[in-house]
């Protein structure tokens, strides 16, 4: 892992570990602070980091536990994935032609960045 996302995680104050399974590199930061109105106020977050990476791009959020909002509203394109013995919530979001992955730009930071936009943009009355 990049020194500058090292020194990133370690800014944050949290416990993060990388976990390695069969050729899938993990990110796992615990106690990632979740937006009131959600059903937890901290969950852990797992990145996959791809062999590409940092070159190539990080690419969706796992959560567990698995989040929901406290209004009822459906969180669109979830899905479960099974990982360290724990059923995580995967959160299908991906970056677009507007937001394309930059190499030598983007990293862990940038990505969790997106990861805390996309949990306010599921927040009622909050537009895209």
């Amino acid at each position: 892992m990049p020194e500058e996302d090292e020194q990133y995680l370690e800014s944050l104050g949290l416990d993060w570990e990388t976990v390695k399974v069969g050729e899938t590199r993990w990110l796992v930061v615990h106690d990632w602070p979740v937006p009131p109105g959600y059903n937890h106020a901290t969950a852990m977050a797992g990145l996959i980091l791809p062999a590409s990476y940092p070159d190539g791009p990080i690419d969706m959020v796992y959560f567990h536990p698995h989040l929901s909002l406290n209004s009822g509203k459906n969180i669109k394109n979830l899905t479960s994935h099974q990982f360290d013995g724990k059923d995580w919530q995967q959160w299908s979001r991906h970056r677009t032609g507007a937001n394309p992955w930059r190499a030598g730009v983007d990293n862990v930071s940038t990505q969790f960045l997106l990861v805390d936009y996309w949990l306010v943009r599921e927040m009622p009355g909050v537009a895209a």
